[in-house]
């Protein structure tokens, strides 16, 4: 008989209650009213973001990578798995309990990888950091921007406005890379306007579905030319 869910810890938020919680060691949700955002068991997807988006930079020198999503953190060990000692990585999180949990119940799972040393944590909205990041020296940009968010680009998007999947928050993302710097979505679904609108500002645009069999979500990979020039900041 299959052990009842415990509720660790739930808050309110804008979009509902966000709350974490937990049945036996290693099983855990993290939910926004009825809605399953994660669960500890299920998380191929996102490991597979992680290798995807820094595959590049294996061997690179001192590369800079934004994370745009906490969660469970699996997405950011990832990261970290696949990128040398010497890297820098950005965490953008909205909600600090979610940093919380990741340093608490949920640290043993990625073996604490919020606390890595090559670790910031910046409590901010991803798509604000993106457009700073667009905007200030060359030396701020990104060799790979990680979006690992509950709600990835789908048809509904609004193509031109959206904050993240937009074609101007393309633009910026492009601005905000490095020659030859990759970004890398997490979708539920496959989006083909997301991926046209990827191609329009310039990427070179792969898709993979991690995983066997049900349901498997999308990872989003796009690359842009090493010669190319990022582009300018949309407004």
């Amino acid at each position: 008989m299959a052990q009842p869910w415990k509720t660790i810890e739930s808050i309110s938020t804008e979009e509902g209650i966000l709350e974490l919680r937990q049945r036996g060691e290693r099983d855990f949700l993290i939910m926004i009213g009825p809605q399953v955002l994660m669960n500890s068991l299920a998380n191929r997807s996102e490991v597979v973001l992680g290798q995807l988006g820094c595959g590049h930079l294996k061997n690179g020198e001192s590369p800079r990578v934004l994370v745009g999503g906490l969660g469970m953190g699996f997405t950011l060990k990832s990261v970290l798995d696949t990128l040398p000692l010497t890297a820098q990585v950005v965490v953008a999180e909205l909600n600090p309990v979610v940093v919380q949990w990741c340093r608490g119940p949920l640290a043993a799972l990625t073996e604490s990888a919020v606390d890595d040393p090559r670790v910031t944590v910046e409590i901010c909205d991803v798509a604000r950091r993106i457009r700073q990041s667009a905007v200030d020296s060359e030396e701020s940009r990104f060799d790979a921007i990680i979006l690992d968010l509950y709600r990835g680009p789908h048809a509904k998007t609004d193509q031109r406005d959206d904050p993240l999947y937009g074609s101007r928050a393309i633009e910026n993302m492009r601005a905000a890379l490095k020659p030859g710097g990759v970004v890398a979505v997490w979708g539920e679904n496959y989006d083909e306007g997301f991926d046209k609108r990827l191609r329009s500002a310039g990427f070179t645009v792969t898709t993979s579905r991690p995983g066997r069999g049900g349901l498997r979500h999308v990872v989003f990979l796009a690359q842009l030319k090493q010669s190319g020039k990022t582009g300018k900041q949309a407004s």
